[in-house]
């Protein structure tokens, strides 16, 4: 008996038994890390550099450090020194987050393939095609003309990332399908089509797959065959399609899905009935940060009004605000300890002290010191003017990419041991101790 203990605690520390990494640290997708993390900001312990924006988020197993860039290819880097262990070449930009289970890492890219390559050598060890990628698109989208043209949506900056769960590998596409597939051999095992693209990442809890799409629905799906439980309606906007969607990737703790929409309502939902629980109005703001849960305590950011929100998860009583100077947050939180984590447009990484519900420290991208003053108002807003001059669609596609240059994060931070790492549109993933 008590050698059996003794080798399931040896089970439970050794690196060799590491538990599954993915997006947001979890299948519940909850944000929540047990890691020491950096409640006192010290320096950048490394960096590495891409040729392409780094909006994908970092998954960290045994010693290395996954993610993708908009380079095409993903990446495998030494999780101590950031030294590049391998790297894998696609066809296509990669901004969903990895997934690494059982020495296999799986991840989607904008060529519209699902890939499985070897954790340790970056090796390829099956693709699966889905139906094609593509961005949510609309007809006069935020008011841009011309208004009868089909738009692609510049904001529309993620794919979905990969859920590991009972041997399968679970995703949603841009040909607005949901996927299972067998994790080992890449076979397909059930589809669900919904009514428009799916970029949300997918959480599983008790057996149930959460998810939401762009057709203004969020699903509750049977994760062992794909049947549908419930779905839950969002709004809409059938005008300039501004206030519709769920970009949003849920959290599911203590039987309540939590989620974000771009109808400017962040949502608590009954994980078994589909019934809403509680609901909180932005005001316009987008949400798109993915929220964290833990102790009971929900939190999660919104777009242009530059908020962080923490809320009593089971009531949704507002606990405490902070405010961001209206730079939009579509990074998510994480948690270590009593500190969260989040990246902001501006370029800046900001730890906050849950205690005290204050920032504690701030971290600058390289890109934020070089560019931030061009696209800054004197009172630390975003100078939108510098970046956008007409509403004409061609327009609003450079003004965007305008913005990303003062090296925003879009990319959500992990947090591992005594370490917070993140990415950011400058190409560089940091590092920071």
């Amino acid at each position: 008996m008590k050698r059996l203990l003794l080798l399931s605690i040896l089970a439970l520390a050794s690196p060799l038994f590491a538990q599954d990494a993915m997006f947001r640290g979890n299948a519940e997708h909850t944000g929540a890390y047990g890691a020491t993390g950096v409640p006192n900001f010290t320096g950048v312990k490394w960096q590495f550099h891409t040729m392409g924006q780094v909006l994908s988020s970092p998954a960290i197993a045994g010693d290395k450090l996954y993610f993708g860039s908009s380079d095409h290819s993903l990446y495998a880097l030494d999780l101590s020194t950031g030294a590049l262990k391998w790297k894998f070449k696609s066809d296509g930009r990669i901004t969903s987050s990895p997934a690494v289970s059982a020495n296999v890492v799986y991840f989607g890219s904008f060529d519209g393939k699902f890939y499985a390559v070897d954790a340790a050598t970056g090796q390829l060890k099956w693709k699966f095609q889905t139906g094609g990628e593509r961005r949510f698109a609309a007809k006069h989208l935020h008011g841009a003309e011309p208004a009868s043209e089909t738009m692609p949506d510049p904001f529309d900056f993620y794919l979905s990332s990969p859920v590991i769960w009972n041997g399968g590998v679970y995703f949603g596409s841009g040909d607005t399908n949901v996927y299972a597939l067998d994790a080992a051999s890449g076979n397909l095992k059930w589809k669900f089509k919904t009514g428009d693209v799916v970029h949300g990442s997918p959480a599983i809890s008790n057996g149930n797959l959460y998810v939401g799409s762009w057709d203004s629905y969020f699903y509750a799906l049977e994760a062992a065959n794909g049947k549908e439980k419930w779905r839950f309606k969002t709004g809409e906007d059938l005008e300039i399609h501004n206030q519709v969607g769920i970009q949003s990737s849920p959290a599911v703790a203590d039987g309540v899905v939590y989620f974000g929409c771009r109808d400017s309502k962040f949502y608590a939902v009954d994980a078994a009935t589909g019934k809403e629980r509680w609901s909180f109005s932005n005001k316009g703001s987008w949400v798109i940060s993915s929220p964290a849960v833990l102790d009971g305590k929900v939190y999660f950011a919104t777009s242009d009004t530059g908020l962080l929100h923490s809320f009593d998860a089971k009531s949704g009583a507002p606990l405490f605000s902070l405010d961001f100077k209206h730079w939009p947050m579509f990074s998510s939180p994480a948690i270590a300890g009593e500190t969260l984590y989040i990246g902001s447009h501006r370029g800046r990484l900001d730890a906050i002290d849950l205690k005290t519900q204050k920032v504690a420290w701030t971290f600058e991208t390289e890109n934020s010191k070089k560019n931030g003053a061009t696209y800054t108002k004197s009172d630390g807003t975003p100078n939108y003017e510098a970046a956008f001059s007409d509403f004409f669609y061609d327009d609003m596609v450079t003004g965007v990419q305008k913005m990303m240059s003062v090296g925003a994060i879009l990319s959500s931070p992990a947090v591992a041991g005594n370490g917070v790492y993140v990415g950011s549109t400058d190409g560089n993933v940091y590092a920071l101790m």
